[in-house]
């Protein structure tokens, strides 16, 4: 494969450095995207007459749950051998490391806890939090793009792109393949949730978040490069082993939810 007719993607992953602090691309797509989220929120809670107060309080909850998530599935997951060998390492975040699939478990722990204390809907509050959801795991691809990490297979497509920080062969954008398909959700869900009624908002939206994020997910593994650091004895990856769940349940909950919605119009 020549990558000479490829684009060429050396970026730093470090946008700025400040004395020994680094302000890394990564960083700002992970924080923008839940401050975008959290001013999503905000237009929801007003649009449908709750008090947006507490979003404060939930975009804590909302951060800790999704790096303590992400980061103990990544170790756990991905590199048992290693951080159980080495279990101080667990807690060294700046070095990376994190799962989406153990991100959105450490969400939903974190709405459940947050939802028991501040006497919330957790289903009105997961269905709602799925819309800035999926823009948010768009942006941190793009974060993942800029790191030169999770990249896709050899290609000789003419979009193959040589991320000149791991070798210079000419690679599928995975990342790029991702962030678009999960903003397509995004888009379709905030689509969906302008033309129904709240309550089909909020028994369908849980179930199509999980199974279009990871349905996705499954399908894209196939052209990235291992991420696990061992082999499993079937043709599947890591990712698409964590996803298979997730995917039957959304299969099911949209089905439940679907039914439930033609059952009420007649």
């Amino acid at each position: 494969m020549n990558s000479t007719s490829h684009i060429i993607w050396d970026i730093d992953p470090v946008l700025l450095h400040l004395g020994s602090l680094q302000v890394r691309w990564y960083g700002l797509f992970f924080v923008g995207s839940f401050l975008v989220g959290f001013r999503f929120m905000q237009w929801i809670y007003t649009r449908e007459g709750r008090d947006p107060a507490l979003l404060d309080t939930l975009l804590i909850y909302l951060l800790v749950g999704t790096v303590v998530g992400a980061r103990l599935m990544h170790c756990l997951a991905y590199e048992p051998d290693f951080y159980l060998a080495h279990p101080l390492e667990i807690f060294k975040i700046w070095k990376g490391g994190l799962a989406s699939h153990g991100g959105l478990i450490g969400v939903l722990l974190a709405m459940y806890l947050f939802c028991r204390k501040y006497h919330e809907s957790f289903l009105w509050l997961i269905s709602r939090v799925a819309i800035p959801g999926a823009l948010a795991a768009a942006a941190i691809r793009i974060g993942n793009f800029f790191n030169s990490e999770i990249v896709g297979i050899p290609t000789d497509k003419p979009w193959g792109i040589v991320f000149a920080r791991i070798d210079m062969l000419p690679r599928h954008p995975v990342q790029l393949y991702e962030a678009f398909s999960y903003f397509a959700v995004f888009i379709l869900l905030w689509v969906l949730y302008l033309l129904l009624k709240p309550q089909a908002v909020t028994r369908l939206f849980p179930g199509l978040f999980f199974l279009l994020v990871f349905s996705v997910r499954f399908a894209l593994e196939f052209v990235k490069t291992k991420q696990a650091d061992y082999q499993w004895d079937i043709p599947f990856t890591t990712g698409q082993v964590l996803s298979i769940p997730f995917i039957l349940l959304g299969l099911l909950w949209t089905i439940w939810a679907l039914k439930h919605m033609y059952s009420s119009q007649k």
